[in-house]
């Protein structure tokens, strides 16, 4: 079983750049009397532990937890600061701290796929149960969650979360956190994901604001589009010619090299992705399955992407390609054309995995 330290004694962990960096970084007094993250952090998981629900889980999914917790405020050391009215604030460290939740362990844990994934999940969503019902679609907030991690589990971290801090509202948050429990079970996402209709009843509940998930819409869709997502070197252009050799292929990385335009060229990248535009608009039009090959690594590029295919009705398959860090590295060194090494930790550093909201489907092919 995957553990991320066998001694789980805080000096130890402190080892870590990441968890001594939270010694020091302050709190809001109002809402985290006890102190700084890391007085706050282990008080969550010594919280966490004594819940009875904790205890009975088994031991893979109490390491997925409790590692979730040790890294829920990993970014507060980043976004933390002052507002104008005096206020100690973190915007955006859940978001900030799941890119490198993923980071961290994928590059230094040599995690499996879908534990990693999980703890990301959870890091990212730890705040939702205290305020799914301030969203301006509560539901499609709460949906969209229930893809990406175990909503019961994310209701254990966000009860130790407030168990293990000093603050005088600790009756009305755990309140609040009951009632998401609530609403997961009244929208059937309680401990699994939201089970939709079809792929493309999912596709556009979250795309549109109105829709309601057990609509079942009439299915007009023709031909396939394919977006490939991966960092460079993770085996795009292999697992094309084995599984998708009856596609059009509109490759970046080879119109690229047909133009002789560089890898950091603005201009002319720019120009290589209109002609792509344009290739896709024409296999589209023709109902041609095709698949673009890019790194499409995080869900801004998925996403302009996808609202250009979308217009056409194809079915639009995500496929995500994974092999480990030292794999990855070997693996792009001995590419005909290799990426600068530097390259390739900047895209791990931006790298969002695809998720089933996405698209009509998403396929992950993780080594």
């Amino acid at each position: 079983m995957w553990i991320i330290s066998k001694n789980k004694n805080w000096e130890e962990l402190r080892k870590f750049t990441w968890v001594n960096d939270m010694h020091g970084v302050p709190q809001s007094p109002v809402y985290h009397a006890e102190g700084d993250v890391a007085v706050h952090t282990q008080m969550v998981l010594c919280e966490l532990e004594k819940l009875n629900e904790y205890q009975l889980l088994p031991e893979d999914q109490k390491e997925i937890l409790w590692t979730s917790a040790l890294m829920h405020d990993i970014e507060k050391r980043s976004t933390t600061s002052t507002d104008e009215l005096g206020n100690i604030v973190s915007p955006g460290h859940a978001k900030k701290g799941a890119l490198t939740t993923r980071q961290i362990l994928y590059r230094d844990f040599n995690t499996p796929f879908e534990t990693r994934e999980a703890i990301v999940g959870l890091v990212r969503y730890h705040g939702l149960p205290l305020w799914v019902f301030e969203k301006q679609n509560p539901v499609q907030a709460l949906l969209k969650a229930s893809l990406e991690v175990d909503t019961q589990l994310l209701v254990m971290l966000a009860k130790a979360d407030v168990l293990g801090r000093i603050c005088s509202d600790k009756k009305e948050l755990l309140y609040k956190i009951d009632m998401f429990k609530e609403l997961c079970i009244e929208q059937d996402c309680w401990g699994k994901p939201k089970q939709f209709p079809s792929g493309l009843a999912r596709f556009l509940f979250f795309r549109k604001e109105d829709q309601s998930p057990d609509y079942v819409p009439f299915d007009a869709t023709k031909s396939e589009a394919v977006l490939l997502s991966g960092i460079a070197g993770s085996g795009k252009d292999h697992y094309i010619k084995k599984h998708l050799c009856d596609h059009t292929i509109i490759s970046l990385d080879d119109m690229r090299r047909k133009l002789k335009i560089k890898y950091n060229d603005t201009k002319g990248n720019g120009r290589i992705i209109q002609e792509a535009k344009e290739a896709a608009r024409e296999c589209l039009r023709a109902g041609k399955p095709f698949v673009w090959n890019a790194t499409n690594i995080t869900a801004q590029m998925r996403t302009q992407l996808i609202d250009l295919f979308e217009v056409y009705d194809p079915v639009i398959k995500i496929i995500y390609l994974e092999v480990p860090y030292k794999m990855l590295m070997s693996q792009n060194k001995n590419r005909e054309f290799p990426i600068p090494g530097m390259a390739i930790e900047k895209m791990i550093d931006k790298l969002e995995v695809p998720k089933l909201w996405e698209s009509h489907s998403v396929v992950y092919a993780v080594n």
